[in-house]
């Protein structure tokens, strides 16, 4: 894939297939992903991909979900129900290959959501049943693409069911060593030893087949991927031992890499190839055929006819260098040319036919078009001057386009390789993060494990041996590693990362970096910079306990971490997957492009016909001075071929097809640098872009809401009394209530409870009102206890006498959150009232950051807002604090009220103001209503986020609210708000300017070729020079 055109192809063509869905192609990272419905669709999703030209290879193919446990059932579900199927497409190379493959993915019957990423050289497709993903390879490959399934998931399972970190664990060997057929026998009968604990799922068959898959639930120290491997290792003999290590497939950035790489190599070799040819050709053609006098004995030698007819010694010598120019430099261009158009119309094509003359073709067809004119029509002038009879005057006919064949291929070919080193330079935030693991790890084991640990891979043992080495020449760094251990008994062995299992003890020395996600739990503490993470320069200290994460930097002491998280399930793991997924999803600017480069090649072409067609009717009907025709033969209908030639070769798609896509790239890699995750991908910065409202939630977002304390609390003596319990009574009902709820406030109230003496209670029953509190039944006290705000005291008659009442006001003006606690006595008269046995004040501090980014955001014009389910008067002093007004506080709101007042702001907010250039040239928005973002943490603000035009999550909050989010922020600082609005508005700004640079030079580049300036003084732009344009553009 070259352009936005190939692409656009191979989505068009997985679109087509049946039971292919959500088909994302990605030209940068020379991949596609999309979803089908069993994975015996996928190689029809290869074969569609390589019939259009490209090369496709299936990096994996995955269930999108966990399915239930029954074995069956779920293998059915998988089978039958919706996929995602993410592809790898190769040989798209422009916007019209995107278009062509999304228009024929999108038209196959049972396929949905397809995008095609040009520059990832890759699609996305989501599938009715996984039997499409074959059919869907097939039509890529019919198109003229090479397409492979990466991966397959399913999309039927619940997300109710996630995957147990701990749980099965799925591993592929690469068996080193095998040489002969009783090989893989012996590995297999080794691991029968097992039993049971080991399932295979691909079987050793063959030495020539060296993977070995299985899936294993560890269960340390007996049985994890080391004893796994040390099993088939001591199956061997000692003359030719085996060795295992973990097989990983090429990931898609891996994929697209090795595509670029091949693609400018291809490339360079044809253009060196064009460049050495140039030379004489330029010699011949140019210098002597032009520069020389007239009467210079070499020009004249050039000239003289030969072998036959009037064809002069010039012609035929750029015939024979042009026609391997033709052929090999160029035959890229016409070997995908063609592929385009048999997948065209080959028969079985969904395209109708009316459809076909109005959308094909890519910047292939163009280049393609413009060479075989140019050098055909050479072949007829050549073969019309050997057919006359030779010149009395002894000298050839030299009117031909060889040598603009010559040049104009190593001109577009030099500009070709220019574009695909530009391209493979992009900014690409997956690689760098995938830069940050390290490849070994210091395993802290017990003293006599570590010499069977040593007996691992020879890779591993290598590095095993060079680090005793080190120990022995006195190496600081290896001493430190050997000495320091977590107790008596236990030694330091180094390993492979990927042989590290859950539950394992590494050690992270000074300046190194965890091997995976884990718990400190020996060690002096340390302090640790996560700035790869959350783009936070500044240190993270770090004590026994706190949680440390791979591709973070331990920056003091040695510490001892317990694994908690390998294979996929990483902080940076989740990154990846959310930085690929957001690098997916198009802005809507780019359906534009999509638009015109789909029709971009035909409009060319017709324009090419056109322009052949007017010159040629005015020169043959005398409307043209005689001092027009400068060509020596060939006439008007060759004269007017040039401007023809011209217009296909300088007409250039592949600057639209790549102005999104290039900076939404470089926009997203920029983002994770600086800690914010664009899960919503180019719709989500062009929504950033114009954003007029930010609303923000105020626990855990404007506040700190981690760890909130209770800074006043009162038991009401009397009310307690009557009900005959004490003051740790209520303090125990109290906290047996909270124990129910994950709330911060119940977390601080609970807290509270337990260090002032609470008694300990038996509760029956609890329910949980969202946005009001808890309401529970004890049986041994005989009373039923109600806990939360206001609005639930009055819903049950709590009666707040006037001292509280001040006592509550007083709290709620110093921006604290009141918690009330009341109980009612089960009689036989169930119209008790409910007494209140105590107020609590919580206080959740204000984020230090909150009012400078607040007045940030005011400058720049947008609104600010704030929603909560707390009191008014708490919520109006905590917006006071921060700068936001007190009109601008929507308060006491439940959770699914949050998402209707953020559709309300949406229709009757005000619209940030224009400024400057954009007051003169901004054109209005498709809709009058405002654009508004709301900025959340936790679970009752998901229908906020997801009802908002930009949600905003904040990297500590709930997996709900970041699953709703656009954008993550994994530093959990408001000042990442400042960073996006900035990089959202120069991003899209970027993007604008990419459009009008790609558009203006065709506006001004067509005509030119096409000679609407010829008239004034005979300029135009011949077909070398209008190729030279195209490659510079």
């Amino acid at each position: 894939m070259t352009c936005a055109s190939c692409s656009n192809a191979i989505t068009h063509a997985l679109s087509e297939l049946p039971n292919v869905s959500e088909v994302a192609v990605n030209l940068l990272g020379n991949s596609a992903t999309l979803v089908v419905s069993a994975p015996e669709v996928v190689p029809t999703v290869v074969s569609t991909i390589e019939d259009i030209g490209y090369e496709a290879e299936v990096v994996s193919v995955e269930p999108i979900q966990i399915a239930p446990p029954a074995r069956t059932a779920s293998t059915s579900r998988e089978h039958d129900g919706r996929h995602r199927v993410e592809l790898s497409v190769d040989g798209m190379t422009c916007a019209s290959c995107s278009n062509t493959v999304t228009s024929l993915l999108s038209d196959i019957p049972g396929v949905s959501e397809v995008v095609v990423n040009l520059l990832g050289k890759s699609a996305t497709a989501v599938v009715e049943s996984r039997d499409l993903v074959p059919q869907l390879v097939e039509t890529i490959n019919d198109a003229g693409y090479e397409a492979e399934v990466v991966s397959l998931r399913s999309l039927e399972a619940s997300e109710t069911h996630p995957v147990e970190h701990a749980g099965p664990r799925t591993v592929s060997l690469r068996v080193h060593g095998m040489f002969c057929p009783h090989c893989p026998g012996k590995i297999m009968a080794s691991l029968k030893n097992f039993g049971s604990d080991i399932e295979i799922q691909k079987p050793l068959t063959s030495h020539s087949d060296p993977i070995l898959t299985m899936t294993y639930t560890p269960a340390p120290p007996t049985l994890n991927i080391r004893s796994i491997i040390r099993a088939i290792e001591r199956a061997s003999d000692e003359k030719a031992p085996f060795t295992a290590t973990i097989h990983k497939p090429l990931s898609l950035e891996d994929r697209a890499r090795y595509m670029q790489r091949r693609e400018q190599r291809n490339l360079l070799l044809r253009l060196v190839f064009s460049v050495v040819v140039a030379i004489p050709t330029f010699i011949i053609g140019i210098v002597f055929m032009s520069l020389v006098p007239s009467g210079n004995a070499t020009r004249m030698w050039f000239e003289e006819p030969i072998w036959s007819g009037n064809a002069s010694r010039a012609e035929w010598a750029l015939f024979i260098l042009a026609t391997p120019i033709m052929f090999y430099s160029a035959g890229m261009f016409h070997r995908r040319c063609l592929k385009e158009l048999y997948a065209l119309w080959r028969r079985g094509s969904r395209v109708p036919v009316w459809k076909r003359f109005v959308r094909f073709g890519s910047m292939n067809m163009l280049v393609s078009t413009g060479v075989t004119v140019a050098y055909f029509a050479s072949i007829a002038l050549l073969a019309l001057a050997a057919s006359q009879s030779p010149s009395t005057s002894g000298h050839g006919d030299t009117t031909t386009y060889f040598d603009s064949v010559v040049f104009l291929t190593m001109f577009l070919l030099a500009g070709r390789f220019l574009e695909a080193y530009s391209k493979g330079r992009t900014a690409d935030a997956i690689t760098a993060l995938g830069k940050l693991r390290p490849t070994s790890a210091l395993l802290v084991v017990p003293a006599t494990a570590s010499q069977s640990n040593s007996e691992l891979s020879r890779s591993t043992s290598s590095n095993t041996d060079a680090y005793h080495r080190d120990i022995e020449k006195g190496d600081a760094a290896s001493a430190e590693e050997h000495n320091y251990a977590s107790k008596p008994g236990t030694k330091v062995e180094r390993i492979d990362a990927e042989l590290l299992e859950v539950g394992d003890i590494v050690r992270v020395l000074n300046g190194a970096s965890p091997p995976a996600d884990g718990t400190i739990v020996a060690g002096d503490g340390g302090a640790f910079d996560e700035s790869s993470l959350t783009g936070e320069s500044r240190l993270v200290k770090k004590q026994v306990g706190d949680k440390v994460f791979l591709g973070t930097i331990n920056k003091a002491g040695v510490v001892d971490i317990r694994v908690d998280e390998i294979g996929g399930q990483t902080m940076l793991d989740h990154v990846v997957k959310v930085v690929r997924e957001g690098q997916t999803r198009r802005a809507p600017i780019e359906r534009l492009a999509d638009l015109i480069t789909g029709y971009f090649v035909p409009v060319v072409t017709l324009l090419a016909i056109i322009t052949w067609v007017v010159w040629l009717g005015l020169g043959f009907g005398g409307a043209l001075p005689p001092d027009y025709l400068d060509i020596e033969a060939g006439g008007w209908a060759v004269w007017s071929l040039e401007f023809a030639i011209a217009v296909f070769v300088v007409a250039c798609p592949c600057g639209i097809g790549l102005a999104a896509p290039t900076a939404l790239l470089v926009g997203s890699g920029l983002a994770a640098k600086y800690g914010i995750l664009a899960r919503g991908g180019g719709e989500a910065f062009q929504e950033a872009a114009q954003l007029d409202i930010i609303v923000f939630d105020k626990t855990g977002t404007l506040t700190e809401g981690g760890d909130p304390k209770v800074t006043d609390a009162d038991v009401v003596g009397d009310a307690a009394d009557e009900l005959g319990l004490s003051k740790e009574n209520v303090l125990g009902i109290a906290m047996e209530i909270e124990e129910a709820s994950s709330h911060p406030l119940a977390t601080a109230i609970r807290g509270y409870c337990e260090q002032n003496g609470a008694a300990s209670h038996t509760v029956s029953s609890v329910e949980e009102i969202p946005g009001r509190g808890l309401k529970a039944f004890f049986s041994p006290l005989g009373c039923t206890a109600i806990i939360g705000n206001e609005a639930w005291m009055e819903e049950h008659q709590a009666r707040v006498d006037g001292r509280l009442a001040g006592l509550l006001h007083t709290w709620k003006n110093d921006g604290k959150s009141v918690v009330l606690l009341a109980a009612q006595r089960q009689t036989a008269d169930s119209s008790a009232n409910f007494s209140v046995l105590a107020v609590f004040a919580v206080a959740d501090p204000v984020r230090p950051e909150a009012k400078k980014v607040i007045s940030k955001l005011q400058q720049q014009g947008l609104g600010t807002w704030m929603i909560s389910g707390d009191n008014a008067m708490t919520a109006k002093a905590v917006a006071k604090s921060v700068g936001i007004p007190e009109t601008n506080v929507i308060a006491e709101v439940l959770p699914h009220q949050k998402a209707e007042k953020v559709q309300w702001l949406q229709q009757v907010g005000m619209k940030r103001p224009q400024r400057g250039l954009a007051r003169l040239f901004g054109r209005s928005r498709l809709n009058d209503r405002c654009i508004v973002a709301m900025v959340g943490d936790g679970i009752n603000d998901a229908p906020a986020l997801t009802a908002a035009d930009v949600g905003i999550a904040i990297g500590s909050g709930s997996d709900v609210a970041i699953s709703s989010a656009s954008f993550i922020l994994v530093s959990s600082n408001l000042k990442s708000l400042l960073t996006l609005s900035d990089l959202s508005r120069t991003v899209f700004n970027r993007v604008k300017f990419n459009f009008f640079w790609a558009s203006i030079y065709n506006i001004i580049a067509l005509p030119i070729a096409a000679g609407v300036i010829y008239p004034a003084g005979h300029a135009r732009l011949p077909p070398v020079w209008a190729s030279l344009a195209m490659a510079l553009s």
